[in-house]
């Protein structure tokens, strides 16, 4: 008899990473597993099928908080990391179960939760995140003692964990890969998009910085906010307001992929902290949009080779030159969309990666 699964969420909000857990246990599923899932209450735990058993946790990470509401935020994590250890561990007993970590602020609560019993240092750590931050290094040792393997959805994510001493492997992110879109056609503008959560270390601001050198192009942004960034996403509608680029962005909220990418001449990711391995680009890689991203983390891995072009972090010049020669270069983008295409089939194919990951993570 297979071993049960518990899957450990830090959020109940749905991001990419999210994503890749819910393939996961619907995978797991398939397999005729017994899941349970231990996250916070949101989209995240609305979106478990009925057959997946719950487990209430309070949030384990941040959540865009500022003032004093971030200090108290701060104080509060080793409570809130205690308290969903304590539930973990409970579960982790009765059930008998295998532990999937799928965030790193998870990680001390999936710690605190097998120190001790006899599946110590067994539960999986399903990377997302490259760690580039003090505070990231800082909870990744918290959680170290709990692990028995790192699963890295990219080289340059498994680098600074192996780094710190985890036993770690690489299993790449996947994508559905259907068929390759029509090229835009016609006159008028030309449209970029970018198709990222609402978050500052995304790269909005730099991306509006950017289109507004650039007279005649119009801007998709599809996404939203997560708790506590509603008001970032006012700043950028205010900015998107200014005269210079009035009436080129267009705010299109939670939207499905394909919905947009048929439309768009350029992705852009301008995520000015490495991104582990954005979904987003893909997912573009795969429906034959070319994409323009920021040269660091598992977008620049991605777009290597040809498969897109890269530009410096954080550099509005530079991700507005890039851009307007992308733009002014039909070959150019046929091109690079072809060698992308190419390589989401050879790499990135979900009926690939998804049972290679389940197995790295549980087999």
């Amino acid at each position: 008899m297979t071993d049960p699964l518990l899957f450990v969420a830090h959020t109940g909000q749905r991001s990419g990473a999210e994503k890749v857990m819910l393939a996961l246990i619907d995978h797991a599923r398939n397999e005729g597993r017994r899941v349970i899932v231990a996250c916070p209450d949101g989209p995240l735990a609305d979106a478990l099928p009925g057959e997946v058993a719950r487990l209430v946790v309070p949030p384990l990470g941040m959540q865009g908080q500022q003032g004093v509401r971030r200090v108290l935020g701060l104080a509060s994590l080793p409570v809130r990391w205690a308290r969903a250890g304590a539930r973990i561990r409970r579960a982790q007993s009765t059930e008998h179960a295998r532990v999937v970590c799928n965030s790193l602020f998870a990680l001390p609560a999936v710690s605190l939760a097998v120190a001790g019993t006899r599946r110590a240092g067994r539960a999986a750590w399903l990377v997302h995140d490259t760690l580039s931050s003090r505070r990231q290094i800082l909870v990744a040792r918290l959680g170290r003692p709990g692990v028995g393997t790192a699963v890295a959805v990219s080289r340059a994510t498994a680098e600074p964990v192996r780094a710190l001493g985890f036993r770690t492997v690489v299993a790449r992110n996947g994508v559905s890969v259907g068929e390759r879109r029509r090229d835009p056609a016609g006159p008028g503008a030309s449209r970029v998009g970018i198709l990222a959560s609402i978050t500052e270390w995304k790269g909005h601001r730099i991306l509006l910085e950017a289109v507004s050198r650039i007279p005649d192009v119009r801007l998709d942004i599809a996404g939203t906010p997560f708790p506590g960034d509603e008001a970032f996403l006012d700043e950028l509608r205010t900015r998107a307001a200014m005269p210079d680029l009035r009436g080129r962005v267009v705010f299109l909220g939670h939207v499905p992929p394909a919905q947009v990418l048929d439309t768009w001449d350029v992705l852009v990711s301008a995520s000015t902290s490495p991104e582990a391995g954005p979904l987003g680009v893909l997912e573009a890689m795969a429906h034959g949009v070319p994409v323009l991203g920021t040269d660091h983390g598992g977008t620049a891995e991605y777009l290597a080779n040809g498969a897109g072009v890269l530009v410096r972090p954080g550099d509005p010049e530079a991700l507005a030159e890039a851009l307007t020669r992308l733009l002014d270069d039909p070959v150019a983008r046929r091109e690079i969309s072809d060698i992308a295409r190419q390589r989401v089939l050879s790499l990135h194919d979900i009926d690939r990666t998804l049972p290679d990951m389940a197995s790295a993570l549980w087999a």
